[in-house]
């Protein structure tokens, strides 16, 4: 028997009952007359509290509260891939069906498609013994991705009796499996798991392979482990949400999950558009076979908001439990964090910095712990990887949203808005940027590149640091009175900048550069830089060495040069080689 209660006071989101009803915390309940989802957030003898996952206008006291004894789910099967969802997983396509361009209230929408049949390979067999995450059927959902159907992690047994391969949909039993205590159990495709519990997992372990996404910033100088945390601040117009388009459509995970976070309807408009047109370079097949869209726009419910971070993750784990690795766009948690700040003060809870709760904190933390590389239950390895944007109010890298960031990622990417408006892009700024995997991943990056990388990566950095103290003195009294070797480090550092950091996003062989051109770049820079100290050692004037145009050439190697052919990197350093005796002779 459901239990139910009576709705006696309402704050926008927020539902309050007299009494205890009986209701669990976080459990799903339906609101008023037209059943709106909510869930308990609450409870003492006096008072139940529910924030409600849409509008509450047009509620009013006296109507009931329906308990539905289980937290807040989602539906794990396949038909997730490929489909846009809103924060609680329902799904908008076949919204929009039922109640055109808007939402309404109430409806009662499968998260997936029950009625559509999959083509089924069963894994097991009669008398098998499975454990908590074995895999016991392949669906192949997309071109890209094959569902394993798993045992959920709460279940062992043996299988008593099991379908032959065949078309089911995911409500069908696929077998029957028989627990400890005798009792038995069918398990179809589909389960469900509550948003706020991390599905288990046999082991962590620690950082050891990169995230690959092409763009050379983020490769060579900033580079994100496979199950790591990174954050992208940055102020309106600096880049967050394109940068993240380019490690969704560029990275070498498995599967993505792009979650819409309080962010503009016209931006997750851009990304469905421009991921059903892309094809993946990896597979051929269209991105979004690989991709799952969570919506929840600045128009949607606030409380929403609120649970979508928590929905894209459960269903990022759910396909790390499979053995993918999963990266997870976040863009913003600082709409996220907002829409704390608004339940929080409705609920009349005690502000901390700028308004935002005290557990503001606890709350980042869970959510960016939940990344890693696991050893699944079932010994597979999967990963979660989650790249958070922050939109700091005006660019500041102080607010509480940030800074609470900050101490739970490894990775930090800072967009600086004179970048962007220099029309520098990616606008990373490399002097307030770091990351903490450079050292954890350097053995692959010997073993899978070169095992001068790293060392390459760090003078580069260290010419970039140079030019930094060199641009103040600048600033004062004048490039004019530099030395000639003060002059060669800002040349380089401007090659550097224009022609290894700045990336052109609409340039077919920019942008994604694999590693191995990535090292090659680096190593022609370094070499011209080698070459043109010697010069300088001569006394040759800095004027002298420009008037090849040498160093426009090495920009233009990004361009020129494409992927498939870095043999002519290596040609290029005999250019080098003939430029400097040139000067020599020319000189002499």
């Amino acid at each position: 028997m459901s239990k139910t209660g009576v709705i006696f006071g309402i704050n926008g989101p927020v539902v309050y009952l007299k009494g205890d009803p009986g209701f669990k915390m976080n459990e799903m309940v339906y609101v008023g007359r037209e059943n709106l989802v909510g869930e308990v957030i609450g409870l003492t003898s006096e008072r139940t509290v529910i924030q409600v996952y849409e509008e509450t206008g047009g509620l009013k006291p006296g109507e009931t509260v329906t308990g539905t004894g289980a937290p807040v789910s989602v539906t794990l099967a396949p038909g997730i891939l490929n489909n846009i969802f809103d924060g609680i997983e329902r799904p908008l396509r076949a919204i929009a069906k039922e109640s055109g361009p808007y939402i309404g209230r109430g409806l009662a929408v499968e998260s997936l498609d029950t009625k559509k049949k999959w083509q089924t390979h069963m894994t097991v067999k009669k008398g098998d013994r499975l454990m908590p995450g074995t895999i016991i059927a392949e669906v192949p959902e997309t071109k890209a991705i094959t569902h394993k159907v798993m045992v959920p992690p709460d279940l062992e047994g043996y299988v008593m009796d099991v379908v032959s391969d065949g078309s089911y949909t995911i409500e069908e039993p696929l077998l029957t499996l028989q627990l400890a205590d005798g009792s038995e159990r069918k398990l179809a495709m589909a389960q469900k798991w509550p948003i706020r519990t991390p599905r288990p997992t046999a082991k962590r372990f620690p950082a050891t392979r990169p995230l690959i996404t092409g763009q050379r910033i983020l490769d060579t100088m900033f580079p994100l482990a496979k199950g790591g945390t990174a954050a992208i601040p940055g102020g309106f117009g600096t880049g967050k949400t394109m940068t993240q388009h380019q490690i969704a459509k560029w990275s070498d995970a498995d599967v993505i999950i792009y979650i819409g976070c309080g962010e503009r309807g016209n931006e997750m408009t851009q990304v469905l558009e421009e991921f059903t047109k892309l094809i993946d370079p990896k597979s051929g097949n269209p991105l979004m076979d690989r991709t799952t869209l969570i919506a929840n726009t600045s128009n949607m419910p606030v409380a929403a908001r609120e649970a979508s971070l928590y929905s894209g993750l459960t269903l990022a784990e759910y396909y790390r439990d499979m053995g993918y690795h999963v990266a997870i766009m976040a863009d913003s948690t600082s709409r996220w964090a907002e829409a704390l700040r608004e339940l929080s003060g409705r609920l009349e809870e005690m502000p901390a910095e700028e308004g935002f709760p005290a557990y503001l904190a606890s709350r980042l933390s869970a959510f960016y712990e939940r990344a890693g590389m696991m050893q699944n239950l079932n010994g597979t390895e999967g990963s979660v990887t989650i790249i958070g944007a922050v939109s700091p109010q005006g660019g500041d890298f102080s607010e509480p949203v940030t800074q609470n960031t900050r101490r739970f990622v490894r990775c930090f990417w800072g967009l600086d808005k004179s970048l962007a408006y220099a029309r520098h892009f990616p606008a990373i700024h490399w002097l307030s940027s770091y990351s903490e995997y450079l050292n954890d991943l350097a053995p692959w990056y010997t073993e899978h590149v070169d095992k001068r990388f790293v060392d390459y990566r760090n003078r580069l950095m260290a010419i970039l640091t140079q030019e930094s103290s060199l641009m103040e003195i600048v600033k004062l009294i004048g490039a004019d009175v530099l030395p000639d070797d003060q002059k060669l480090t800002l040349e380089i550092a401007r090659v550097i900048r224009v022609g290894f950091l700045q990336q052109n996003a609409f340039h077919k062989e920019d942008t994604c550069v694999p590693m191995e051109k990535q090292f090659k770049m680096m190593e022609v820079i370094l070499y011209l830089y080698q070459k043109s100290r010697s010069l300088i050692s001569m006394g040759m004037p800095m004027s002298v060495l420009k008037e090849d145009g040498i160093f426009d050439q090495v920009i233009a190697i990004k361009y020129d040069i494409p992927n498939d052919r870095l043999d002519l990197l290596d040609d290029f350093k005999k250019r080098i080689d003939r430029f400097y005796d040139s000067v020599v002779e020319r000189n002499a």
